[in-house]
């Protein structure tokens, strides 16, 4: 995150635009739990003071393991997201990179 906030040709609109929520499962950490829940309860947009997630002006990449790459497709297609791709800009994707489906 450090890196997009000081880059030279992205820097300005990262500071701007991009929000970074780290959570993690297994250790005691600032958020803890998945990040679905954080989304669900509404803690995610309360502790950072933003709004919640709308597709008419957020745009979002998920990355992680199948279960979570999958929970979060269904969560964010119920809010109205849709996937988007190579050929067909949409308002979510999903790292594929390692990822096995």
């Amino acid at each position: 995150m450090k890196a997009a906030h000081d880059s030279e040709f992205l820097g300005e609109y990262a500071r701007e635009k991009l929000v970074h929520y780290p959570t993690v499962t297994r250790e005691p950490y600032l958020n803890n739990g998945r990040i679905t829940a954080a989304i669900e309860s509404g803690q995610l947009f309360e502790k950072l003071g933003v709004p919640a997630l709308d597709p008419a002006h957020d745009r979002v990449m998920i990355c992680g393991g199948p279960q979570v790459l999958s929970d979060l497709q269904t969560l964010l297609d119920q809010r109205g997201f849709e996937e988007g791709s190579g050929g067909a800009p949409g308002t979510y994707v999903i790292e594929k990179a390692f990822a096995e489906r």
